[in-house]
């Protein structure tokens, strides 16, 4: 049997900023410290947040960059914090984001000793991608990315999609695959519940309803959902699409949803925390859309199997991963047109769809105390190794370099954060300044060489 271990767990984002990855850290924490050992989370700070729980939150400071990125910028060099943690005695440390949480968990390494495990949850280069609109900055943040990666310990990702990912952003160490679990138990909530929730929403119990959990960002699939829905719509095809959740381009889905005419066939839930109330959200619905290539595990896919509803999905998807097509789900092109073809089956042939998600249910159930006490038996091998001098570590003193000068240019920005007037133009100039850092060393390294 494993020993009890005292774990660190760092992440950009923690409730009550709930995300995917959010939602895996908190059943990270919660498992190990009710079953397996000690976890700490270490995150940025939050206006209003309220860390009731069982484990101790440490928050550092952090930039308000949500308009800009989605989420706020953690300034991952706070002295103190590092100061204050130093002596917690951490057997592993597990960064969960390759921006500011593993530049934190690379300062708290330094001064622990403990080694740095990091899981590759999303496709970090899309977010790079949609944030900067520079090629050449975003080359070299996304290079900044990888060589962060690079020097931990051991690498995870979430699935086979994150890993191939993972390559093709330029990471050349080794990873292994540590699926993430769902904090539903299996099974339906109650039909009572689920009939009463559509009777809430004026939802007639054999209307076919559509179901969209995650948040509200463009690539999510939403062009293909909302080009789909007005597909079937103009077909004469009856039923109703629930969307559930929240996010920067709502407004704009909503907007073309009315432009499309679309828009009484749709009800917008906004975000729903509370766990048990949206088990009733999936149970109430027949068909789970969720055309995205962006997700790489789609957590909520996978909730949506736990509660016995099926989803349809794009073929080839990191979401798709371990499904089979008319077997428990429905796997489609990442087309508007396919994507309609099919929902125009199933609203015809919702007993078939019963089927699949008696399937679903059965076939890729993980829950999150598997999935935790999977990665908690890899923890102790990391460990070991560890010991012995095996790591995936792959630093150089290339990168030592490029760290420090991140690490001075990161001191700039907290001294001037007072006086700057615009977020958005402090983001802008720090990633310039960056660049320009990572450059000038770069070409030091060579001159030195």
């Amino acid at each position: 049997m494993n020993e009890k271990l005292n774990v660190c767990l760092l992440n950009d984002s923690f409730p009550p900023q709930i995300d995917g990855v959010a939602t895996a850290v908190l059943n990270y924490a919660n498992i190990i410290q009710h079953e397996l050992g000690n976890a700490t989370v270490v995150t940025p700070a939050y206006p209003g947040a309220e860390d009731d729980y069982d484990f101790p939150v440490v928050r550092y400071s952090s930039l308000a960059t949500e308009k800009q990125i989605g989420y706020r910028a953690g300034y991952p060099f706070s002295a103190s914090k590092l100061e204050a943690m130093k002596n917690s005695m951490f057997d592993i440390i597990h960064s969960h984001c390759p921006f500011a949480s593993t530049v934190f968990a690379r300062n708290l390494k330094e001064k622990s000793g403990a080694p740095l495990i990091m899981t590759y949850h999303t496709k970090f280069n899309e977010d790079i991608k949609r944030v900067i609109d520079n090629p050449l900055l975003e080359k070299q943040i996304t290079k900044f990315v990888v060589q962060n990666i690079s020097v931990c310990d051991e690498v995870w990702t979430v699935s086979r999609g994150a890993g191939e990912n993972l390559r093709s952003i330029g990471y050349e160490g080794n990873y292994i695959i540590m699926p993430n679990g769902v904090d539903f138990p299996r099974g339906r909530a109650s039909q009572e519940d689920a009939d009463a929730l559509r009777a809430e929403y004026g939802i007639p119990l054999d209307m076919p309803l559509f179901l969209f959990v995650g948040r509200l960002f463009w690539y999510k699939g939403f062009r293909v959902i909302l080009d789909a829905l007005k597909y079937i719509t103009e077909s004469g095809a009856d039923y109703r699409m629930l969307i559930v959740g929240d996010g920067e381009d709502a407004p704009d889905i909503k907007a073309e949803a009315e432009r499309l005419g679309i828009i009484d066939k749709i009800i917008f839930a906004g975000a729903i925390n509370d766990r048990n109330e949206l088990r009733v959200y999936y149970t109430s619905a027949n068909l789970f859309v969720f055309p995205s290539v962006y997700d790489t595990n789609g957590i909520v896919v996978r909730e949506a199997a736990a509660c016995g509803l099926p989803s349809l999905l794009v073929k080839g998807s990191c979401a798709a991963e371990d499904f089979t097509n008319y077997q428990n789900a429905i796997l489609t092109e990442n087309d508007a047109f396919a994507v309609s073809k099919e929902l125009l089956h199933a609203v015809k042939h919702l007993d078939f769809l019963k089927d699949m998600g008696e399937h679903a249910m059965n076939d890729v159930y993980l829950s999150w105390e598997d999935a935790v006490k999977n990665a908690f038996n890899r923890y102790n091998v990391v460990l070991q190794n560890y010991k012995q001098g095996i790591t995936q570590s792959r630093e150089t003193k290339t990168q030592e370099i490029l760290y420090s000068s991140v690490s001075g240019i990161t001191d700039s920005i907290q001294k001037v954060r007072s006086i700057t007037a615009s977020a958005k133009r402090l983001t802008i100039k720090t990633s310039k300044t960056i660049t320009h850092a990572l450059s000038s060393n770069i070409t030091k390294k060579d001159k030195d060489k």
